[in-house]
């Protein structure tokens, strides 16, 4: 009996691979038609090159050698399915004039519902055009630029803060390496606070301020246990059932929901104090985001407390990754960093002169400092992929789509297609944003060329924001200090899937030398 119960078994375990591997790509699958690179079972598509390990380096291969007509077909471990968007037609139908055919699919919604709440990030349909439509006044350029002080603010607060560690370094016989991922989290943070909500987290004075803390613990790496669960799941069950490791009763999950608590109860704590100074208020106006939500009467209670968390986590963790790209980028382009820096030194005030005033236009017309922001954004998108499912039947790029399907739209490949930026497009560049007509598109073909805020309807809002921000932290950074890698021969990759945010992988570890003149 045994012996025929494990035959039964084997073979039922060979019928499978079968059918995963070959019968179904092949004959079954109804998006066959759509050119595929090679793929084996365990690792899904695979490579030529084996040492490419990650979905971002992949994707940029794939669209560079793989002939396609928009649409490439690949797969994940076991018999998941997606299709690589890799054109500009494609990306338009499925982000602007096909938009609400395509929405974010569950087990997307389900990884980021406990750090961005279900706000504008996860709202879809006519429940998202609403929502957008109301906090969209909070985003006009006109009310970005009377936050440039507060930016510059902070930015000057960071700067210093680094500055002050630098120098109790050396007076304790330690090396001046700072890691930048712990500082611009903090920076982010504040500033998101200040400008989106009049509410100062002061986390760069104090590291161990409670709210970084919680962030910490929602965004920390799953453990080797939750990782072999999620290879076998992933192997055996559809994409959206893999959500299922969230409701493990692992250490990490549970530290995960009670900072999701935490930080849900203090949204709501400083939702009741806006409400109370509104009440109180005659004649002041306050144009933060969260002042322009509650005066749209659009949101409940509760749907505030989710938006307030959408921008908390994504207005602060996106630009903190921005942020160490760009010191990364300095690091390894002197050229770069000393052109940067006498610009700045040339056009913007000492950040010691705590008389002087940065407005908008002091920051908006420094021509570098525009494009080198604009090449990392380009070069390093902070989310270097997102997905969409098909919510019916439809057409992309003249391809039949059945319900269901997977979308992964790829900035970090799409940023750097050849096809659409020229021969150069693997090269960091910032000249390329200061050649004439050039300065707002890096000379890219297609407006869907460049991918790092999306488009349409789903687009982010806050890219002025996040531009902004990151021009003047970048600013007084590169004006106060010389940067170099710790490990000057380190190389950053992508690493991970992208869809939270990729940053380099050791939060850059730079040493900074302060500058005097400045």
């Amino acid at each position: 009996f045994l012996v025929v119960l494990g035959t039964s078994i084997f073979a039922g375990f060979l019928v499978a691979v079968l059918y995963i591997t070959i019968l179904y790509p092949t004959i079954f699958s109804p998006l066959k038609d759509i050119p595929t690179p090679d793929r084996s079972f365990l690792s899904g598509t695979t490579l030529s090159s084996p040492s490419i390990r990650s979905l971002i380096g992949k994707a940029r291969y794939w669209v560079k050698t793989v002939p396609n007509d928009g649409l490439i077909r690949i797969y994940l471990k076991g018999v998941r399915e997606r299709l690589l968007v890799t054109s500009p037609q494609a990306l338009g139908e499925i982000l602007v004039t096909k938009a609400s055919h395509f929405a974010k699919p569950p087990f997307v919604r389900q990884r980021l519902h406990y750090v961005t709440g279900n706000g504008l990030l996860l709202a879809e349909g006519d429940e998202h055009k609403e929502q957008r439509r109301s906090l969209m006044p909070a985003f006009a350029f006109r009310h970005i630029k009377d936050l440039y002080p507060v930016f510059w603010l902070k930015a000057k607060e960071l700067s210093k803060g680094i500055q002050d560690h630098v120098n109790s370094n050396q007076l304790n016989g330690s090396n001046n390496v700072i890691e930048v991922r712990k500082w611009s989290r903090r920076a982010t943070l504040d500033i998101i606070g200040l400008a989106g909500m009049e509410y100062d987290f002061d986390s760069l004075r104090d590291p161990h301020n409670p709210i970084s803390l919680q962030y910490e613990k929602m965004i920390q790496n799953p453990s080797l246990f939750e990782v072999i669960i999620g290879l076998c799941l992933s192997a055996f069950m559809p994409a959206r059932d893999a959500s299922v490791i969230l409701r493990l009763p692992t250490k990490r999950v549970r530290e995960m929901r009670k900072a999701s608590l935490y930080i849900r109860q203090l949204c709501q704590t400083i939702i009741e104090q806006k409400q109370a100074k509104i009440k109180s208020s005659t004649s002041h106006v306050d144009i933060d985001i969260i002042s322009v939500a509650l005066r749209s009467n659009t949101f409940s209670s509760e749907n505030l407390v989710d938006q307030m968390m959408t921008f908390l986590a994504a207005g602060h963790g996106t630009t903190s990754i921005a942020l160490q790209w760009a010191i990364y980028a300095l690091c390894k382009n002197n050229v770069i960093q000393e052109r940067l820096r006498r610009e700045i030194r040339e056009n913007l005030p000492s950040i010691s002169d705590n008389n002087c005033t940065i407005l908008a236009d002091d920051i908006d017309s420094l021509p570098y400092l525009h494009a080198f922001c604009n090449e990392v954004l380009r070069y390093w998108p902070p989310v270097p992929s997102t997905v969409r499912e098909a919510l019916h039947d439809t057409t992309v790029a003249g391809c039949p789509i059945p319900k269901g399907t997977i979308f992964t739209l790829a900035p970090a490949a799409t940023n750097h297609d050849t096809e659409l930026w020229g021969p150069d497009a693997d090269i960091f560049k910032p000249e390329r944003w200061m050649r004439e007509d050039c300065v707002n598109s890096g000379g890219v073909k297609s407006n869907y060329g460049f991918l790092t805020f999306i488009h349409g309807p789903r687009s982010c809002p806050g890219d002025r924001f996040a531009k902004a921000e990151l021009a003047c932290m970048v600013a007084t950074l590169v004006g106060r200090f010389r940067v170099e890698l710790e490990d000057p021969r380190k190389e950053e990759v992508f690493d991970g899937d992208g869809i939270a945010g990729v940053a380099p992988s050791d939060g850059v570890r730079a040493k900074f030398e302060v500058i005097d003149g400045w």
